[in-house]
């Protein structure tokens, strides 16, 4: 049945992918298919959707482009995708408890797939007695203060944190908060790495 199985819709979307590639390097169809071993014909062909290119050819266009061959089939699986709406006010609330340190956290979005893995906390500092943990891990940490003052510790330099500013950090390196400043201190957090 037309539009439930994708036949004949991945013709069309590496071209049309294709086109937007070579075009985004100001490259004419000529051009690529010089840097390719290709006809000007083939480029259009297979631009227009009109013939089904080997994986043989697509590599080449691939390497000429100077992109991963994946790039070329990015829009063909966009028969599904997932996505999350988190109202104002709302998200999956939770507590950490790490040694005598509690902290709020409110997830807004968790995306978990082969190639990333992604997670977005509203979270919320109290002052405590307790220190706050100390993290290593992968990809990258990125923070954006919302209320309140805090020092965050990363590797062997302290950054003070208020509100409206940003810190991002690679994970690999020691990081987490020092204190606080204030009682409370509010921040996103968003960490990303490789699945």
């Amino acid at each position: 049945m037309p539009g439930t199985s994708g036949k004949g819709t991945v013709g069309p979307a590496i071209g049309a992918t294709l086109r937007e590639l070579r075009e985004g390097r100001g490259m004419s169809a000529r051009q690529l298919a010089e840097l390719s071993d290709l006809s000007a014909a083939m480029i259009s062909r297979i631009e227009s959707g009109s013939v089904s290119p080997s994986i043989a050819t697509l590599e080449a266009i691939a390497i000429a482009l100077d992109v991963p061959l994946v790039s070329l089939f990015r829009d063909t699986a966009m028969g599904h995708a997932n996505y999350t709406h988190v109202k104002a006010g709302e998200g999956l609330p939770s507590t950490r408890i790490s040694d005598d340190h509690v902290h709020e956290y409110l997830d807004l979005a968790t995306r978990m797939r082969r190639d990333i893995r992604f997670q977005a906390n509203l979270i919320t500092l109290y002052r405590q007695d307790a220190r706050p943990p100390i993290y290593v891990g992968h990809g990258v940490v990125f923070i954006h203060v919302l209320r309140g003052e805090a020092i965050y510790l990363y590797g062997p330099r302290e950054i003070v944190l208020g509100p409206g500013d940003s810190l991002c950090v690679d994970a690999e390196l020691r990081h987490g908060f020092g204190r606080l400043i204030t009682d409370e201190f509010v921040f996103l957090n968003v960490q990303a790495e490789k699945g």
